[in-house]
């Protein structure tokens, strides 16, 4: 088991659009009836998706995404949230609120223990406007949210 690292940074808006952040296999497929708004969002699921590198809406499926997007790979909890650390201390000033030491020091520990027991931490702050931060520590070989997903780095 070991552990993939991805950050985002980008307009809430585009954050915002669902279709950039699930895979077509989770929508219904549109009818040629269906209004073009839907026939839109479906579009934009199955060319969009897999190669965006907007945040999915589940942190397991960042591993349906290309290898590029993986911002460092520990094999131990601790270097990954190392790293969360890191990255959150390095965007604190940006915070549209206060973040204080504390509260990184908390999101730390709670990711050695979330990440030791197999599961996967995300983490989102809003920026000043009108961006936000997606910060994820997704665990690979075997996820146990998707655990037929295979590593994207291999």
């Amino acid at each position: 088991m070991h552990h993939h690292g991805y950050l985002w940074v980008g307009e809430k808006a585009r954050f915002d659009t669902e279709s950039l952040r699930r895979p077509a296999a989770s929508l219904a497929e549109p009818t040629p009836t269906s209004p073009p708004e839907v026939l839109e969002r479906y579009r934009q699921a199955v060319a969009e998706f897999p190669v965006t590198d907007v945040p999915p809406i589940e942190t397991a499926l960042w591993l349906m995404k290309p290898p590029k997007l993986i911002r460092g790979t520990w094999q131990e909890p601790n270097d990954a949230a190392d790293w969360l650390s890191l990255q959150l201390t390095r965007y604190a000033p940006r915070f549209a609120s206060d973040q204080d030491t504390a509260r990184v020091a908390l999101h730390t520990a709670s990711a050695v223990d979330r990440l030791g027991r197999g599961g996967d931490v995300s983490l989102g702050y809003y920026l000043r406007r009108p961006h936000f931060l997606s910060l994820a520590v997704v665990t690979c070989s075997p996820n146990r949210a998707t655990p037929d997903a295979g590593c994207p780095a291999r």
